[in-house]
C-alpha cells in the first residue's frame, strides 16, 4: 500500500489543544524531562522509563488512592509475575464516581424507544440505591456479581455499585444461549445475577425468563437474581429460585452518601471471557488498578476525551469495549448507550444516533464500516455530523478501503483511529494518536508505556516485514490470572510458550518505517501454502472490493502434503457463484496482493458462523472441514452455519 500521503493530518490547532500536548509539556517540566519534546521521545521515555511513566499517568490522570505508590513495579524481570503499586490501595467505581453534579454521566437510547439520560449526580443516588442493596443480599469483597443484560444504565449503575464494595463484576449480552452463559458464569460461581425480563434486536422483542430460570437452574451458587422490569416488568417470577424484581429489590432503600471498599491494585476487578470456540471459554481476571490506569491513559491520551465530549462506542455487554466505555466516566465525560441493531430500521441509525446526541467520539467496528459502505450509506451527503471529530474502529482490522470510505463518505476532518488490542488485555496495544497523521490501512502509533515489537522467525523484533505482534516488557492491564488455574499454568501457555518471558498475542502485524501497524490477521488463523505466512485479512481486504461478496472466511486445507487456501464467500441475496465470478475474485486477490494469497478453491455458503459479539470464526471452519470437533459451539452466534462447511464435496478434490 501505499501511504506517502496521509488520509488525514491534525491542524495546528487540534495538536495545540490535545491533551497528549499538555502531557508532553508535563512530562518535560514536572518530570524534568527535556529531551521529551514530540510524539517519538516520549513513546521511547515511556517504555524507557516504564515506572516514572506510569507514575506521569497516575498524576496527570489524577487517580484517586491511598498508600505508598513506592515501589511501582516489583520483579520487573518476570513476565508474568511483575507487580504494580503492591502498596498502593484504591476503589474503581470511586475513580468514576469522582464527578457528582448535573452534567450528563450517561445518554441511552434502544431501538424499541426508550431514551434517558443520567447526570453525574443522579448516577451517585442509582449506584448508593444497588449498593445498599447488594450489601443487603451479603455482597462484599471478593464475590463476584454476574450482568446478563442489555447494554442500558442500569447495567453501569450495577457494576459500580458492585465494584464500589469489591466485588467482582462480570457481565455477558442477553442473546448468549443458557449453555454459553453457564460454561461462563458457572465457572466463577456469582452470588447475585442481574438481568432484564427482556430486550429488543431487529425489530424483534426477546423474552429471556426461560433462559434466566435455565441459567439459575445450572448455577448453584447463585443466591438472589434481580430481574429488572425492562422492557417491562415479567408477570411472574415463580419459575426461578431466589427471584426478585428489581424495584422490589431497590425499595427498601434511599440514597445515602457512597461509600467505597478500597481494594489492592490487582483486586479481581472484571472477570472476562476468551471466544470459546476451541473449548469452555477461559476466564481472564483483571485488576481495579490496572484496568484504571491503562483506560485513563487510553482516553485521555490517545483518543483526547475531555469533560465536554460525548463518547459512544457501538457495543454489547459481553464485549471488552464495554468496559472500556464505561471508564469514560472518569474523566466525566458523557457516556452514550445504544442497545438494538445497528441495521434498524436501516443502515443510518446510528449516524442518526451521531447527529441526535452530538457525538464527538464515535465507536464502532470494522465489520460494521465495511456493511455500510456496501450498503451504500453515505453520511456526509445525509447528516450534519457537526461534532464529530474521532471515530474508533476495532474487533478486525480496518481495510485500507474502509479508511477511504470514510474520509471519502463519512466526515473529511475527522481522526479514524483503528485500535487493536483484545479481552486478554482489557485495552488496546495499538491505537490512535491526536498528533499524528492517519494514513490508510494503518494503526497509528503503539500504545504509550507498551513495549510492542514485531518478532521475525528467530524470535528478533524486524520493522518493515510481518511477524508476531508481541509484548516485550510488562504492563498494568496484563491479566491478574485465570480463574481456577492456581498455578498459573494455563495463563503461562495462553500467551508465553512461544517466547518464554514475552506476551505473544497471536496477532500477525507489520510495524511500519514511521512507527505505525498494520495488522494482517491472527497468527493462530495464519495461512501457510507452500510455507509461506499469509494474513487472513490481507485476502479479506481485496474481496470487499467486489461488490457481489457481502463477507469471506479464508481457512488454511491441509492437502496433498502442503496446506491449500480456500475462500468461503456469502454473496447478495438471490446471486449465484459462477466460474465468471470466481474467477473475478480470484484476479482481484492477485492484483491486490500475491499469487501466493489466490485461494485454490472459492466456496459459497450461505452464512458464516461467528460469535456473540461478531467476528467470524476461522478456527471453528478449519476444524469442521478438518473433522475435528468444535467444542464449544454456545460461543456462536449461529452455530447451525457450521453445517454448511461439512463433507463439502468441493473439498475433496
Amino acid at each position: 500500500m501505499n501511504n506517502a500521503r496521509p488520509n488525514w493530518e491534525p491542524s495546528p490547532e487540534r495538536i495545540e489543544r490535545a491533551n497528549l500536548s499538555r502531557f508532553i509539556r508535563f512530562v518535560r517540566e514536572e518530570c524534568r524531562e527535556p529531551s521529551v519534546v514530540g510524539w517519538d521521545e516520549l513513546y521511547e521515555w515511556s517504555v524507557r522509563e516504564p515506572e516514572r511513566f506510569w507514575i506521569a499517568v497516575w498524576d496527570f490522570c489524577g487517580i484517586r488512592a491511598q498508600g505508598e505508590r513506592e515501589p511501582v513495579l516489583v520483579d520487573a524481570d518476570r513476565m508474568p509475575g511483575a507487580r504494580w503499586f503492591p502498596n498502593v490501595r484504591l476503589n474503581f467505581a470511586q475513580n468514576l464516581l469522582r464527578y457528582r453534579d448535573d452534567r450528563p454521566a450517561l445518554v441511552f437510547r434502544d431501538e424499541l424507544g426508550h431514551a434517558g439520560e443520567i447526570s453525574y449526580a443522579a448516577l451517585h443516588e442509582r449506584v448508593s440505591r444497588w449498593q445498599q442493596a447488594l450489601a443487603a443480599a451479603g455482597v462484599g469483597a471478593g464475590d463476584r456479581v454476574a450482568g446478563f443484560m442489555p447494554n442500558i444504565p442500569e447495567t453501569v449503575v450495577a457494576m459500580l455499585a458492585a465494584t464500589s464494595l469489591g466485588a467482582t463484576w462480570s457481565s455477558t449480552s442477553p442473546d448468549f444461549g443458557v449453555g454459553g452463559v453457564v460454561d461462563r458464569f458457572g465457572q466463577i460461581a456469582p452470588k447475585v445475577l442481574v438481568t432484564v425480563a427482556g430486550y429488543g434486536y431487529g425489530g424483534k422483542r426477546f423474552d429471556l425468563t426461560a433462559k434466566i430460570a435455565g441459567i439459575r437452574a445450572a448455577i448453584d451458587a447463585i443466591e438472589r437474581v434481580v430481574v429488572l422490569p425492562y422492557p417491562e416488568r415479567p408477570d411472574s417470577l415463580d419459575a426461578i429460585p431466589g427471584a426478585v424484581h428489581g424495584d422490589d429489590f431497590l425499595a427498601p432503600f434511599a440514597p445515602t452518601p457512597l461509600e467505597f471498599v478500597p481494594t489492592a491494585f490487582d483486586h479481581p476487578l472484571y472477570i472476562m471471557y476468551s471466544s470459546g470456540t476451541t473449548g469452555v471459554p477461559k476466564c481472564i481476571v483483571h485488576g481495579a488498578g490496572g484496568t484504571l490506569i491503562q483506560h485513563l491513559k487510553e482516553h485521555v491520551l490517545h483518543v483526547d476525551l475531555k469533560r465536554e465530549d460525548r463518547i459512544f462506542y457501538y457495543t454489547t455487554c459481553g464485549w471488552m469495549m464495554w468496559n472500556w466505555l464505561v471508564s469514560a466516566l472518569a474523566v466525566g465525560a458523557t457516556v452514550v448507550l445504544y442497545d438494538g441493531s445497528p441495521f434498524h430500521p436501516d443502515g443510518n441509525r446510528l449516524w442518526d444516533l451521531a447527529d441526535e446526541l452530538g457525538i464527538s467520539i464515535f465507536g464502532t467496528s470494522a465489520k460494521w464500516i465495511a456493511a455500510t459502505e456496501k450498503a451504500g450509506i453515505r453520511p456526509r451527503e445525509t447528516h450534519k455530523l457537526l461534532a464529530l471529530r474521532t471515530i474508533l474502529s476495532t474487533g478486525s482490522p480496518l481495510a485500507p478501503e474502509g479508511f477511504d470510505y470514510v474520509y471519502r463518505d463519512v466526515k473529511e476532518r475527522v481522526l479514524l483511529s483503528s485500535i487493536s488490542g483484545g479481552t486478554d488485555i482489557i485495552s488496546c496495544f495499538a491505537l490512535g494518536n491526536p498528533l499524528l497523521p492517519v494514513r490508510r490501512g494503518e494503526l497509528q502509533c503503539r500504545g504509550l508505556g507498551m513495549k510492542v515489537e514485531i518478532l521475525g522467525e528467530d524470535g528478533q523484533p524486524v520493522r518493515g516485514e510481518a511477524g508476531e505482534l508481541a509484548c516485550l516488557a510488562p504492563f498494568p492491564s496484563m491479566p491478574v490470572g485465570f480463574w481456577n488455574d492456581p498455578d498459573g499454568s494455563r495463563y503461562r501457555a495462553a500467551y508465553f510458550e512461544t517466547h518464554p518471558g514475552v506476551w505473544c498475542h497471536g496477532d500477525w502485524a507489520t510495524l511500519t518505517a514511521h512507527g505505525g501497524l498494520v495488522i494482517h490477521g491472527r497468527s493462530d488463523a495464519t495461512l501457510n501454502p507452500g510455507g509461506v505466512r499469509i494474513g487472513t485479512a490481507e485476502i479479506y481486504r481485496q474481496v470487499e472490493q467486489v461488490p457481489e461478496v457481502l463477507e469471506a472466511l479464508a481457512i488454511g486445507q491441509d492437502w496433498d502434503g502442503d496446506v491449500r487456501v480456500v475462500l468461503f464467500v456469502r454473496l447478495r441475496e438471490g446471486l449465484a457463484l459462477d466460474d465468471a465470478l470466481r474467477e473475478r475474485i480470484r484476479r482481484v486477490i492477485r492484483e491486490g496482493t500475491t499469487p501466493r494469497h489466490v485461494p485454490a478453491k472459492v466456496v459459497q455458503v450461505p452464512d458464516l458462523p461467528r460469535t456473540i459479539s461478531g467476528k467470524i470464526t476461522e478456527l471453528a471452519v478449519r476444524n469442521v472441514v478438518h473433522g475435528r470437533p468444535v467444542k464449544n459451539t454456545d460461543a456462536l452466534a449461529n452455530p447451525q452455519a457450521l453445517d454448511y462447511f461439512r463433507d463439502l464435496a468441493d473439498l475433496r478434490t
